[in-house]
């Protein structure tokens, strides 16, 4: 049954957000978009990590590149180069379901990163660079100052205007992407030599206990591709250039996860294969293939990859603080104080500090956790995942929601599919979400359901008690921040514009590739 019935206008932007969006500045570019999305989606922390589960993990990986990152990529193709306001998820979830769902599917997303940087990448980096480079004592004063030095530099990187800052992500961006490359071709000259660790066509059959275990890392590396529209107002043309970039950008993840995930298990049996360590152990098993040389080349790679860390670490917080300041801005996050951008850097420069200040205080409260190191980037890895997760049981509905509640809206790139298959392939991401959201949360709960063994402290090096209330004390936390923020928001909600800006309509003849 079809409906005559005029199309709601988009919610009115505050006065506010109107206000800081004359502060911003159009200097991405398609290959600043590009690259900027693969510097920051596309981890090697979770190489290893996803590694750990053996050779059916790329099984998994494969399934998901074709059942999740396809249909994905579509949909937020569509709705990014649609929807082309600065603050990203923040505003399409704001104009499907409103502001207060809004304000949770933000402060979700954003949080995610200066916990993930504080909390993973930081130990990580010093994991690295004690092994490979300068040995610190865990703990001890040079490792909290490595791991404090690590947060800030992102967040630096974060501050100062993107014209300048967009290039640490990028140059970390082409050196992973090199570096991989460099691997796989060691890898093919070390396997030609020495052979492969006995990978047999059986290890790859997938098993519940790899899906369950496997699902949520693969979702955490394979999401976060539509998050370059938080920047969509400093985009030269986001109708033209979004579509494109978030195509190639998909494609250059999963053969960034794939061909490297393969190399990993081909040369490192896998209960050697750690989480922190996996990439860097099979780089050092390979590089023996350059005799003498390889103990310096293996250095070098490793203060490349600590580089590469700070580089991803940068990205997001580019990305992020954007949206969460726009959400500021909007009146979904306290009084509009974090909602303002630096009149010159054209930077949200109080949310960029509040990310650092988040960051340091999750590294500081991960600290204390017990354990190795690799049980505490394990523990705090599945934290970070979990909250992104989470966020996308929002902003995924929201995304096919657009389509229906604004069909005027003018789409330069149209996935070519009736409303009905549109929602047909949000529901397919919207399951593996959920499936991804729940094992993150609830670890080792669904396996008990079947009946599989799940030894939780061998899998985590934590009690299942201490994860809990860690995971789940975190999420009550955010929650909490998220209806206060709201809340205290409502003096800068109450000042809108008196009508909505609608998204710019683009030619069709500047829709250069893309398929109407």
């Amino acid at each position: 049954m079809t409906t005559s019935a005029t199309p709601p206008p988009l919610p009115a932007s505050t006065a506010l957000a109107v206000e800081q969006e004359a502060h911003l500045k159009k200097t991405l570019r398609r290959f600043d978009i590009v690259f900027l999305l693969i510097a920051a989606v596309v981890g090697l922390e979770t190489l290893g990590q996803v590694s750990t589960y053996g050779a059916e993990a790329f099984t998994w990986a494969l399934v998901l590149a074709v059942s999740f990152l396809l249909p994905y990529g579509l949909i937020f193709a569509e709705v990014g180069a649609a929807f082309s306001e600065e603050g990203g998820a923040y505003t399409w979830v704001r104009d499907a379901f409103g502001r207060p769902a809004a304000a949770i599917a933000s402060i979700l997303t954003w949080v995610t990163q200066p916990v993930w940087v504080g909390g993973s990448m930081a130990f990580l980096a010093a994991e690295t660079w004690s092994t490979y480079l300068v040995p610190m004592r865990a703990g001890s004063f040079w490792d909290y100052a490595f791991k404090i030095v690590f947060i800030w530099i992102t967040v630096t990187a974060a501050i100062i205007s993107l014209q300048r800052g967009k290039w640490l992500p990028t140059l970390g961006a082409i050196l992973k992407v090199a570096l991989l490359a460099f691997f796989v071709l060691t890898t093919a000259i070390y396997a030609f030599q020495h052979g492969v660790s006995g990978l047999g066509a059986g290890d790859f059959s997938p098993t519940l206990i790899g899906l369950f275990g496997s699902v949520p890392i693969l979702l955490f590396a394979y999401l976060g591709f539509e998050s370059s529209n938080s920047a969509a107002g400093e985009m030269e043309n986001p109708a033209r250039d979004v579509p494109v970039s978030i195509a190639r950008s998909c494609a250059a993840a999963a053969l960034c996860y794939l061909v490297p995930m393969l190399a990993i298990l081909i040369v490192v049996p896998k209960g050697e294969i750690t989480g922190i360590g996996g990439l860097l152990d099979a780089v050092g098993t390979v590089f023996s293939v350059y005799g003498p040389a390889a103990d310096g080349m293996l250095k070098v790679t490793a203060a490349a990859f600590v580089f590469i860390l700070m580089s991803q670490g940068s990205a997001w917080m580019i990305i992020s603080d954007r949206m969460q300041a726009m959400a500021a801005a909007d009146g979904s996050f306290f009084g509009g104080f974090f909602g303002r951008f630096h009149r010159s850097l054209g930077t949200p420069v109080r949310v960029n500090l509040l990310s650092g200040v988040v960051a340091t205080a999750f590294l500081l409260a991960a600290m204390q956790l017990t354990g190795s190191s690799a049980a505490v980037f394990g523990v705090v890895l599945t934290i970070s995942i979990s909250t992104f997760l989470l966020s996308y049981l929002l902003v995924l509905p929201a995304a096919v929601r657009l389509r229906s509640k604004y069909p005027d809206v003018e789409r330069p790139f149209r996935v070519p599919v009736s409303d009905r298959g549109f929602a047909i392939l949000g529901s397919i991401c919207f399951a593996w979400v959920l499936l991804g959201s729940w094992v993150a949360v609830f670890p080792g709960t669904l396996e008990a359901a079947f009946g599989i063994d799940y030894p939780f402290e061998d899998y985590w090096g934590v009690s299942q008690a201490r994860f809990e209330v860690f995971t789940l004390g975190t999420l009550a936390v955010l929650l909490v921040l998220g209806v206060v923020g709201y809340v205290r928001g409502a003096r800068v909600r109450r000042d809108v514009e008196a009508t909505a800006p609608a998204p710019a309509p683009a030619p069709q003849s500047l829709v250069e590739g893309v398929t109407p």
